[in-house]
């Protein structure tokens, strides 16, 4: 089965959705909004130029979900998906996603944005698999840490073979759709790479190498 691999934010929706939820538990006063603003501005920038961190900016991102309910966590992602992913999402991402599941590929976001943010916008969708960085839970709520290897430039080509082991689909064939430099090694992995909305360096890069270029804004 082909497999047609998605990245998400700033390529199906058209933000960051894990600067969005920063932004989110800002607004909702879940933490100390100056200093943790201040913090997510960095570690987006950091991002950006692809220097970050990806251990310290999980640890950074999962510390507003620690300690509290499943329930208590949901009710505050139902309103995160009304106010900050719904205004955001593309009708363009929709019709390339149909477009792949009408001629019977297998769907499949792989994203550097951890699971609790990003499940309930792959289920918007309409994607059922994800690969995403995790947050440890212990007797049901997270403690802050990490767990397992990073959806994070290369990590997310590790996750991905770790994924396809023991299934059906194969990479050969395989598409994938990202904006970003830091997906490079992803991109150059498979047979059909395409950039969009790409930034800087990753729009450089496709044309150096003849990749499609496209727009879902």
């Amino acid at each position: 089965m082909t497999l047609a691999i998605f990245d998400l934010d700033n390529t199906l929706i058209s933000g960051d959705s894990d600067h969005l939820w920063g932004c989110f538990v800002c607004e909702q006063g879940l933490v100390d909004g100056t200093d943790f603003a201040a913090r997510n501005e960095q570690f987006y920038e950091d991002y950006k130029a692809g220097a970050l961190d990806i251990d310290a900016y999980l640890r950074f991102a999962l510390s507003p979900l620690v300690g509290h309910s499943k329930e208590q966590l949901d009710a505050w992602h139902r309103e995160f998906m009304a106010t900050k992913i719904m205004p955001i999402m593309l009708p363009r991402a929709a019709e390339l996603i149909d477009r792949h599941r009408q001629q019977g590929h297998e769907l499949l976001i792989v994203t550097a944005t951890n699971s609790f943010i990003t499940g309930p916008i792959a289920h918007a969708l309409g994607i059922d698999e994800l690969l995403a960085c995790e947050g440890e839970i212990v007797d049901g709520r997270y403690t802050g840490e990490p767990s397992g290897v990073p959806t994070y430039r290369e990590g997310k080509v590790t996750r991905l073979h770790q994924w396809l082991q023991g299934r059906d689909t194969r990479l050969e064939g395989a598409w994938f759709y990202s904006d970003s430099h830091n997906d490079l090694p992803l991109l150059e992995l498979v047979d059909n790479p395409v950039a969009v909305d790409p930034d800087d360096i990753l729009l450089a890069r496709a044309r150096e190498l003849g990749w499609p270029v496209i727009s879902l804004r």
